[in-house]
């Protein structure tokens, strides 16, 4: 196992008088040529007015120049390779001496991989029970329900019903739309059974619905809403047979016994990806448990970044308004340091085995990548592919190409045991 070293350096960095005099008659010789004084042509106004009156701004543009400057030629003699922006205090500028500065920063993490070959992995292939195809069979017939409106009468338990709701209270977003709820269902929230149930068509309700903390769309989760809810028709649920027509229906299939060998391999194959992702999620744990070796906290902070950059656009996707969020960057960089780290080191070891394996993205790959992006946004490839080199997304495309590949190789390298 390696072993961890502090990724944190520190530079006293000494720029001579020499340089600064040169730099000096530069910028004020820059200053000259751009202001105006009076009395004085653009360009003419003598040197020791100008040193005198922009004393300051000479100063400051002297320091923006020859600071960084000094840094990089620092970092470059000593072959370090910096990571973020360094920390310049204790600046040292005083008339007729050297500057000097202090130059905190971190470097990029040296460390050797050890034997990633062989590693161990609980896995096993997947098998799949003729109940799980008949479960999905099944799920198919639901999906492809007729639902037929019946008279008028007074709803029942198990009544599939059509209504129209309408928010009255409690959402800055208002719902106005027609809805099917099934009166009585798994999935029905106890108000609207209670509302429903005994109602007849037509007839208008008002109703206080309390959701879940834990409900699927995070604009409702935990709240309370006042609903107008108007049941319109009562339907009736009718499914297709499970037959050969059946089958001929959904697609490509001859018969009953095609569609069903299909379902077969659909849910094997999803189970196998699923094992699999678990399993390399595994080598991933043992590859970090087997290498301790210092991280940059700027890496980490930018894991940490990526990873409510994420959290803010799941938000997105379920409505809710991130400026609606109160972040307390201190909390989350506490709450998520562990598994940021985790990750860093997780990528960086592949990145690793991806060197020395000589696994990486062909331009094939990233083309079919590109290609399926397209089809997903209904553009032309062509205006994908610009839109996502502006975007500078072409080579994150690429990288996770190359991990996807590395995690495959570690696990068929691995040594599986159920």
């Amino acid at each position: 196992m390696s072993t961890a070293v502090d990724c944190k350096r520190s530079l006293e960095v000494e720029i001579s008088l020499e340089e600064i005099n040169k730099a000096k008659e530069r910028v004020t010789n820059s200053i000259k040529q751009r202001v105006r004084l009076p009395g004085f042509r653009p360009g003419k106004a003598p040197v020791s007015m100008i040193q005198s009156r922009f004393e300051g701004e000479i100063r400051k543009e002297v320091l923006e120049e020859l600071v960084p400057q000094a840094f990089r030629n620092r970092i470059e003699k000593e072959e370090l390779k910096v990571v973020g922006t360094p920390d310049i205090t204790d600046v040292h500028f005083e008339p007729g001496e050297p500057i000097r500065f202090k130059a905190d920063f971190e470097v990029a993490p040296e460390f050797e991989i050890s034997e990633y070959r062989g590693l161990p992995v609980k896995y096993e292939e997947p098998t799949v029970a003729d109940e799980e195809v008949d479960k999905r069979l099944e799920a198919m017939r639901e999906s492809k329900a007729d639902y037929v409106n019946l008279d008028p009468r007074a709803i029942e338990s198990g009544d599939y019903v059509l209504v129209h709701l309408k928010s009255l209270e409690g959402l800055a977003e208002p719902i106005d739309q027609d809805v099917q709820i099934q009166v009585g269902g798994e999935e029905t929230l106890p108000a609207f059974n209670e509302a429903l149930a005994g109602a007849s068509p037509e007839e208008v309700k008002d109703v206080n619905v309390t959701y879940p903390e834990d409900y699927g769309q995070a604009r409702l989760a935990g709240r309370t809403i006042r609903f107008e809810l108007t049941p319109k028709f009562i339907r009736k649920k009718e499914l297709p047979g499970l037959d050969d027509e059946f089958a001929r229906d959904l697609g490509d299939y001859q018969n009953l016994g095609e569609l069903r060998e299909a379902v077969h391999k659909s849910i094997f194959h999803e189970k196998q990806y699923a094992a699999q992702q678990s399993a390399k999620e595994e080598l991933i744990d043992r590859l970090v448990e087997l290498h301790d070796f210092a991280i940059p906290e700027v890496y980490v902070d930018r894991q940490i970044e990526n990873q409510v950059r994420m959290q803010l656009s799941d938000y997105v996707g379920h409505g809710v308004d991130p400026a609606s969020i109160k972040l307390d960057w201190q909390k989350i960089k506490e709450s998520q340091k562990e598994k940021a780290a985790r990750n860093v080191r997780a990528s960086l070891l592949l990145e690793k085995i991806a060197q020395k394996e000589g696994i990486g993205a062909t331009k094939d790959e990233v083309d079919r990548e590109i290609q399926r992006i397209a089809r997903q946004e209904r553009e032309a490839v062509p205006v994908t592919r610009a839109r996502l080199e502006k975007e500078g997304t072409i080579g994150r495309i690429a990288g996770h190409i190359q991990t996807e590949k590395t995690l495959q190789f570690l696990f068929d390298q691995a040594e599986k045991k159920a």
